[in-house]
């Protein structure tokens, strides 16, 4: 049948997708060439609500023959492209919300001194700097921990003196210290040493050393 649709040209095409946003009846994407074309002809309407989005005016209505606009066809797929775009955010939100924080607060110098979560409980000792650099640090260090953070350089306390009431007042099973590899870290490690000292304990360590770059450079 003869009828009004859309026609882009793809010389004067940019690629910048604004017509794939405007055209209500999602009948335009851009191709493995980064230029916007129709996916089928019969998914076009001939309205031309997309004509005002190209800022190259490659887009215009032209009459001629095509196959007839099938609006059941394009009221399925734009359902079947919501439900997909849903499933993905709920996805997305879900590993967005995955967290394996267990305890609260998280700053040591907050943190009180005893507590039923440090009863038989692997710490983790990090510097502030450490959960950003690391991509996944909760799952590799905060899952099945708790979790203490600081930083030696910003906040203007000794750290030992509070982790070693902390050593000592609870049953804590094992430690470890994620710190980067910048010499300000080297006072919490030191920090930690000496509460382990002060408090009497022998709680077994560990120390896991981050590049700059997010990488497990040591770990002793």
């Amino acid at each position: 049948m003869k009828r009004k649709i859309v026609k882009i040209d793809q010389e004067k095409c940019n690629g910048c997708g604004l017509c794939v946003n405007a055209c209500h009846e999602q009948a335009i994407a851009l191709n493995e060439n980064g230029k916007a074309e129709l996916i089928k002809e019969d998914y076009c309407d001939g309205l031309g609500d997309c004509l005002p989005a190209c800022p190259m005016n490659a887009i215009t209505i032209e009459e001629r023959e095509a196959a007839p606009y099938d609006e059941a066809a394009v009221k399925a797929r734009i359902a079947k492209n919501n439900s997909i775009a849903k499933d993905n955010n709920q996805d997305d939100l879900s590993k967005m919300q995955k967290t394996y924080l267990s305890n609260w607060p998280v700053q040591i110098r907050l943190a009180p001194v005893k507590a039923d979560y440090f009863d038989g409980a692997d710490i983790l000792i990090a510097a502030d700097c450490s959960a950003y650099a690391y991509g996944s640090f909760h799952e590799t260090f905060m899952k099945d921990r708790v979790t203490l953070m600081g930083c030696p350089k910003l906040d203007p306390v000794d750290y030992s003196e509070k982790l070693t009431e902390i050593f000592a007042n609870n049953n804590i099973k094992s430690i470890t210290l994620v710190r980067m590899q910048v010499p300000c870290c080297g006072g919490m490690e030191m920090a930690v040493n000496k509460a382990l000292e002060d408090s009497g304990k022998l709680i077994p360590s560990q120390t896991v050393v981050l590049s700059t770059e997010g990488e497990i450079i040591e770990r002793r």
